[in-house]
């Protein structure tokens, strides 16, 4: 099967499959949508995908009253790759992107996602959504590459990849806590501001359709836990389990169950503001966890396309369409979220911004079977290159071009590799890894040529 007629089926997907869905959309109001998501959390650091250190009562209610997904993929491996595949529901690779961006100030600072009209945000914006993205954006510091250009109504959090949860200063140790475009002093714990605006958005907007996306920063380091005032070491660098003061489980556990609170307030305030029934919550993490993750039984973490790096945790809330307590195989990638928002909301899609994922919730709902996925992946770092696709149940993963061939749906932790035994397998998905990747890298050249020959304004 060739990569562009993978591309047709998942075209045939978004058109024809979602079509009951629009239709009882359409004699309905438009669904409110909360885009929750998580950073550097591990697949196994929620209570519903089997953690027993960490209690997370109102992230698992999702799974109580939606669906909990076992086979849901990150865009990347790491965090601007996956915002950029959710915010543009494409693969980050046709925008040249797929490592984080530096900080600003930082050679190569100074990019980011070009904005070109049909953002997630911007399609729900001209849907007549009130939009916001409150927490973390990592998408591009220029105001080309705003938040705001990408069709967000209102932002507050930080731009860069991380920062001090107190101090709220970035790697470069400026400050990093921004209202719009306007950079803001507000005292407080990062993770207790997220929720806190996320809250008084959602009042605010109660009486309109709206999408709010919150994005956490927790638990990505600095493992500063809540209610101890703490200023990270090195400009909130990354400690190491070698350092001296190093951080501790416990932090870092502290750190997800304060998300979890927030998570709380804000299903909270849904059911205060009676909204709860018309509101999709989605609740969904960037990448794999770090060290002080678990992942288990992935293997490896974060910055790998090794499961461990890749696959996360997804829950979806849909009251009165998706069943309460499903569990769901269905393979899908943060991509398909974008897609499936926008066929939820019954948002209008130019032809040539089409999503790469596909529309899940009528799968989710039951009204149709599952669909068998190829999905793609690549590494940005020049000195640990990889490369995996999954199609259907088998996983090629090349590592430094060595290959590595699994069956994850019977072996999630990739320890047995098959690759001396179904050659076969190789020799069906090492080509289509091949033709996406000169497809991805043939548009995103494309691009930026038609951008360096335009007129400067």
């Amino acid at each position: 099967m060739t990569f562009r007629v993978l591309l047709l089926f998942a075209c045939v997907c978004w058109t024809a499959a979602p079509a009951v869905a629009h239709a009882q959309a359409a004699a309905s109001a438009r669904p409110n949508v909360v885009l929750i998501i998580t950073d550097d959390m591990g697949w196994a650091d929620l209570g519903a995908y089997g953690a027993s250190d960490v209690r997370t009562p109102n992230i698992d209610s999702l799974a109580r009253d939606g669906v909990r997904m076992t086979d849901f993929y990150s865009n990347g491996p790491v965090c601007t790759p996956t915002r950029a595949g959710l915010i543009s529901g494409r693969y980050q690779q046709r925008y040249g992107i797929q490592a984080p961006l530096p900080t600003e100030g930082i050679p190569g600072g100074d990019v980011g996602l070009p904005s070109r009209g049909h953002s997630l945000p911007q399609l729900l914006s001209q849907r007549g959504y009130a939009t916001a993205l409150i927490g973390k954006w990592h998408l591009g510091y220029r105001q080309e590459f705003s938040p705001a250009a990408h069709g967000f109504a209102y932002f507050f959090g930080l731009k860069s990849g991380y920062h001090d949860f107190y101090a709220h200063t970035a790697g470069d140790g400026k400050p990093d806590l921004w209202e719009n475009d306007r950079q803001v002093v507000v005292e407080g714990y990062t993770t207790d501001l997220i929720t806190q605006r996320s809250v008084k958005f959602l009042e605010q907007q109660a009486a309109r359709p709206f999408f709010l996306e919150v994005a956490y920063n927790a638990p990505h380091w600095p493992y500063q836990p809540p209610d101890r005032p703490s200023m990270a070491p090195g400009n909130a660098r990354h400690v190491r389990p070698w350092d001296g003061e190093t951080s501790t489980r416990a932090d870092y556990v502290a750190m997800i169950e304060r998300v979890d609170r927030g998570v709380g307030e804000v299903l909270q305030a849904l059911e205060r503001l009676d909204l709860a029934r018309r509101t999709i919550v989605i609740f969904t993490n960037d990448n794999g966890g770090e060290w002080l993750a678990s992942n288990g039984p992935l293997l490896n973490r974060k910055g790998s396309v090794w499961e461990g790096g890749i696959r996360v945790p997804a829950m979806i809330r849909w009251p009165g369409r998706i069943p309460a307590g499903k569990v769901s195989g269905q393979v899908g990638i943060t991509m398909d979220l974008t897609a499936s928002i926008l066929a939820a909301t019954g948002t209008t899609v130019p032809a040539d911004a089409r999503p790469d994922g596909i529309d899940i919730f009528p799968i989710l709902e039951g009204r149709i079977p599952e669909v068998p996925r190829t999905l793609f992946w690549r590494t940005g770092n020049p000195t640990k290159q990889q490369w995996a696709v999954r199609s259907g149940d088998w996983k090629l993963v090349l590592d430094a071009l060595s290959p590595f061939v699994f069956n994850v749906r019977t072996d999630p932790g990739e320890r047995q590799n098959l690759t001396n035994q179904r050659q076969d397998i190789a020799r069906e998905l090492r080509p289509l890894l091949d033709a996406w990747e000169k497809d991805v890298d043939a548009e995103y050249k494309a691009s930026s040529a038609a951008r360096a020959s335009s007129p400067v304004k």
